[in-house]
């Protein structure tokens, strides 16, 4: 959980490390999309219940990366040529 102190003082955060974070996104919103798909599939009423917490879990995490880049700024990478 964040405090208020760390929200105000703002972070960086790598290039490579935000493009992760990013690829992350997109495979959870992408299983989650097929997950939700393949519930007609199911029989069992737990089992469907069970599956729709699952997609709920991928879509909740997947917010919860991208309020974490929304509050984090991207370090600037570093000169190749010596300054």
């Amino acid at each position: 959980m964040m405090t208020n102190c760390a929200i105000s003082d703002g972070f960086e955060i790598s290039p490579r490390f935000r493009c992760t974070v990013e690829e992350r996104i997109a495979r959870l919103e992408k299983d989650a999309a097929f997950d939700e798909a393949q519930v007609h599939l199911l029989e069992d009423g737990d089992h469907i219940l069970r599956h729709m917490r699952l997609v709920a879990m991928q879509r909740s995490e997947a917010q919860r990366m991208r309020l974490f880049l929304d509050r984090a700024k991207t370090r600037l990478p570093r000169p190749l040529i010596p300054l």
